[in-house]
């Protein structure tokens, strides 16, 4: 009966060993870095960054879609599948023509067993634009 019992207990201790190592099998998606940080930047300085991404999984990487949180903040990623080992880039546009604090949310949707909605962050404060003073016929600033 404790030969049953013993047996029982082990086979099960296998078939949850091998349910594990199951979910593990895929592709997986690891950031270098998960927030970029503009620092403080004059408005319309040029608001692209970039987030890089390897595959650490087994299979191929498929990024199915990259949304911003608002429509100031517009993703690029690649279409192709990334491969095992191999590495990509998602590019980040942020309209900075917008006076203030950033912080923006980009949504990553893959098939990767990690993460598969994966969100990176922007963050930043955009200065107000500058003002010039109308200048007179002399090419003096008028007293308006």
């Amino acid at each position: 009966m404790k030969k049953s019992i013993l047996s029982l207990v082990l086979l099960f201790v296998a078939f949850l060993s091998e349910k594990v190592n199951a979910q593990a099998v895929g592709a997986s998606i690891e950031f270098n870095k998960e927030v970029h940080d503009y620092g403080t930047i004059k408005n319309g300085a040029d608001g692209s960054c970039t987030f890089e991404f390897k595959n650490t999984g087994d299979s191929p990487l498929i990024i199915s879609n990259a949304k911003g949180s608002c429509g100031c903040t517009v993703p690029e990623w690649p279409k192709e599948p990334i491969a095992p080992g191999a590495s990509g880039v998602i590019k980040v546009n942020y309209d900075t023509m917008r006076t203030g604090e950033i912080n923006k949310s980009v949504t990553i949707t893959s098939n990767a067993v990690n993460a598969p909605d994966k969100i990176v962050f922007i963050k930043g404060n955009i200065l107000a634009p500058e003002t010039t003073q109308p200048v007179n016929d002399t090419g003096a600033p008028s007293n308006n």
